[in-house]
Formats: structure tokens, C-alpha cells, sequence
């Protein structure tokens, strides 16, 4: 099926990009690749063979969702689609928009389809800011064949994007640019004379280079950006050139910005990472993750709350403290605030981290109230009914025989307390809850031995 789905008539030599940016143009836009060959990065989808690339290749893709974060070349990728495919291209906008605006375009596309057997890719820029009602205008053109269409967003789509249209394309997931990649975009860009700055006689030194390609975190356009700024600001030496030094470079760039979302994947990704590192009992990747957090600016009550879940939800009984730790930092946290919230929301993580672990608080919970949602209701035994009304304790025989533990030695007696007896609570040997494990053992032992059960 696959040799089917992409077998087609012999390709055309790709046409360069139509678009020529006027001098003025950032460097990234003016360097922005032409070709699939001049594209940087993305191997994982693009590398000869791979699905995206014969689909291009072969011009046999109807729609396509590509989803990454910033500077990637999501919207590069789309100009270079529909160069390859010799479709004409045209961008909406996900933020300005409307539902007219996309009827108009769809229009105009069967116009040139049938009055010119032209293919027209409708390219989408934030697609996850369409609501249901835009997105779905989209549909009908779709089946008909009437446009192609290419989506770009940084917020999963699925999630973001209704399932008729995300089952409707092929979803591909762009990575932020490697360290390498981006030194080879420095340096192609320094030696290019018709788009770059190669007639400005510059060059950057390796470590400067090297600390650009770091900082920018993967995003092309800061990278290049940059690196421009740091050309256009150093003056030339005493032999007319102008070398971009380290300190030049970190000039360039006064601060790293990580890509954050108060509100989509990487605000839930970190966060799971975080967690998901003090339960692995690895203090130092929680406290990378942490630090991301903090960086990005993070709310602090958000961090803390979670602190105190993983507290009981994945320490629990092991060992107790660990609640107490993350209480008092939550509470701390909201006294203190801001840069030295971070010192206790780092204790607490570490504690959290290098505790013993037992999460079997937590599925006796879960347990208990899965039999209460769909079991059988039982009744509260007579024995532990309230008996503060003296008439009712006598009519009804609420509290007769209960037997009062701190009447017995050890503070414990054998006495039914749930009907059937099922045990919701099965303790683990780690950390403290060791010990627990063996007293629970021993009055379970007891209570058997008094019901006349098989131990």
C-alpha cells in the first residue's frame, strides 16, 4: 500500500523560493532556506526516505499539521512544500483570521484549480488559535479536494486542533535545532554574500559561536538574529575585520529565554518531568527541572502545591515527614516569596527525592472508593454507631459491645470494624513504613485469630 500511495509521475526540478526579502530583513528572514537541501535540522522526518519527504517529493499529501516550538522552521517547511510541489501558496493567520477570510481563500483556490489546474496550499500560522467553528469551515474543502492544507502550532494539536481535522492530517512533531546545526546556520549566513553578511568581512571566534548556538535553546531565528546584531554592533579591527568574540556574543544575548507556556506543553511537560523525578529518587533532575521552573517564572504556589502531593502520593507512609517538609515550604514559599523562595522549594524537593518511597496510602484510597462508587453500600456495624443518645443507644443497641482499645494492653483488641473484613491497605517495607508493616501484620494476625479465620 505505501508503494501505491506514493507512486506518481516523474518529478520536476524544484523552482528556488519565490520571496525576496529587501536588505532591511532580519537575517533570519533573509537567510530562510529555499530548499528541502538547505533546510537545517529535522533528519527524524526529512532525511532521505523519510514519510514527509516522499510525500513531498512525490506531491502526495493532502493535509498536514506541523507542530514544534518556535524558530524551528515550521513556516519555512510550508514555503518549501509548495516550492517543491510548484502549488501556489497562502498564509492566514490563526490570531487575525476569520471564518470569511478562509471561505474566500477556499474560493479562490477552486478558481485557480479549475481555471488553471493549480493546487493551492492554504497555510494556517497557529492553527490552535482557530475555534471549533474556523476549524471546521475547513472540512468540506478538505474532502473536495479543493485546497491543501498545512497547520502550523506549538501547542499539541492534539489537544488544540478538533479531531476532524487532526484525523483529517498527518501530525508532525519538529524539534528544536541542535548545537551543531545552528554553527552551521552561523556560519553559512556569515559567508553568504547575497543574503547574509558575508560582504561585511566578519567572523566569529568558536567559543562565542558555540555559546550563540547554546543560548538560543534550538530556535533558529534567535540564533541568527544574534548573531546579526552582534556583526552590526562590533566595529571592525585595525585590518577591516570584525571578529565576534565571547564577550561580544554574550552582549549579544543578555538573557537566555527559555521556551515556556504558563499554560500548554511545556508548562505540563516540565512539571511531569519534575514530579516524575522526585519519584524516581533523582534529586538532581528534579532539581534541573525545578530550575527551569524558577527561570521561566513559574508560580511558585503552583510548584509548592505539587510538592505537597508527591508528599503523600508517592512517599506516603515511608515516611511521613516528607508531608510535614513540603507543608511547611508551601507556607514558606507564600511568606517569603522571590529569589529565596527557590532555597526551600529546593529542600523540599530534595527531601521529596532521597525519601523512601510507598504510594499504598494512595491506592487504598483509591481502592476504597472505587467499592463505595460501585459496590454494595454496607452498613456501619451496630457496635460503632454513635450512642451519645442514650434512647436510641438502648432501642437500637448503637455502641453494644464495643470495646474501648485503650482498655487493653498495647492500646489494641481484635474487633470488627468494616463487614467482610477487606483490607484496602498493604504496606511495603521502605523506610518506616517497614515497621509499620510489621505491626499491621501482627493485629491482622490477631483479629483472624479471633474471628476464627485461617491466619
Amino acid at each position: 500500500m505505501a508503494d501505491d500511495f506514493f507512486a506518481s509521475k516523474p518529478l520536476e526540478p524544484p523552482r528556488a523560493a519565490a520571496a525576496v526579502h529587501h536588505a532591511g530583513a532580519p537575517l533570519a528572514s533573509r537567510m530562510r532556506p529555499r530548499t528541502l537541501e538547505e533546510y537545517a535540522g529535522q533528519q527524524h522526518i526529512l532525511a532521505e526516505g523519510k514519510l514527509l519527504r516522499r510525500a513531498v517529493q512525490a506531491d502526495r499529501f493532502s493535509s498536514i499539521i506541523l507542530y514544534g516550538p518556535p524558530g524551528v522552521g515550521k513556516t519555512t517547511l510550508a514555503h518549501i512544500i509548495s516550492q517543491e510541489t510548484k502549488s501556489r501558496f497562502v498564509t492566514l493567520s490563526g490570531v487575525e483570521s476569520s471564518v470569511a477570510d478562509i471561505r474566500k481563500e477556499a474560493e479562490n483556490a477552486g478558481h485557480h484549480l479549475r481555471l488553471y489546474n493549480k493546487t493551492t496550499i492554504l497555510f494556517v500560522d497557529e492553527i490552535h488559535r482557530f475555534n471549533k467553528a474556523q476549524q471546521d469551515v475547513l472540512l468540506p474543502h478538505l474532502e473536495r479536494g479543493t485546497l491543501r492544507f498545512i497547520g502550523a502550532t506549538t501547542h499539541n494539536p492534539f489537544f488544540y486542533v478538533n479531531s476532524p481535522l487532526v484525523s483529517r492530517s498527518q501530525v508532525f512533531t519538529l524539534e528544536p535545532l541542535g548545537i551543531a546545526d545552528l554553527e552551521a546556520l552561523m556560519e553559512r549566513a556569515l559567508g553568504d554574500t547575497e543574503r547574509g553578511l558575508g560582504g561585511m568581512k566578519a567572523r566569529i571566534e568558536p567559543d562565542a559561536r558555540l555559546h550563540l548556538a547554546t543560548v538560543a535553546d534550538g530556535d533558529a531565528r534567535r540564533c541568527l538574529n544574534a548573531l546579526e546584531l552582534a556583526v552590526l554592533s562590533t566595529p571592525p579591527n585595525a585590518e577591516g575585520e570584525i571578529v565576534i568574540t565571547l564577550a561580544a556574543a554574550e552582549e549579544s544575548v543578555q538573557q537566555k529565554t527559555v521556551v515556556y507556556d504558563g499554560d500548554g506543553d511545556a508548562h505540563y511537560d516540565t512539571i511531569s518531568a519534575f514530579i516524575k523525578s522526585m519519584r524516581a529518587s533523582d534529586p538532581d533532575a528534579a532539581l534541573y527541572w525545578l530550575a527551569k521552573m524558577l527561570y521561566a517564572g513559574e508560580d511558585l504556589r503552583f510548584i509548592a502545591r505539587r510538592i505537597v502531593i508527591a508528599a503523600s502520593e508517592d512517599i506516603g507512609m515511608a515516611d511521613s515527614n516528607a508531608l510535614r517538609v513540603a507543608v511547611a515550604a508551601q507556607q514558606a514559599v507564600e511568606f517569603i516569596g522571590m529569589p529565596e523562595a527557590r532555597i526551600i522549594l529546593a529542600h523540599a524537593t530534595v527531601y521529596n527525592a532521597t525519601a523512601p518511597k510507598s504510594n499504598r496510602a494512595y491506592l487504598a484510597i483509591d481502592a476504597a472508593l472505587e467499592d463505595v462508587k460501585n459496590g454494595r453500600t454496607l452498613p456501619v456495624p451496630k457496635h460503632l454507631r454513635d450512642a451519645h443518645h442514650k434512647k436510641a443507644a438502648k432501642e437500637f443497641g448503637h455502641g453494644e459491645g464495643y470495646l474501648y482499645p485503650h482498655d487493653f494492653e498495647g492500646g489494641f483488641v481484635p474487633q470488627r470494624c468494616l463487614e467482610g473484613g477487606r483490607q484496602y491497605y498493604d504496606p511495603t517495607s521502605n523506610g518506616l513504613e517497614a515497621r509499620i508493616k510489621e505491626r499491621l501484620d501482627h493485629w491482622r494476625k490477631l483479629w483472624a485469630e479471633e474471628q476464627g479465620e485461617a491466619p
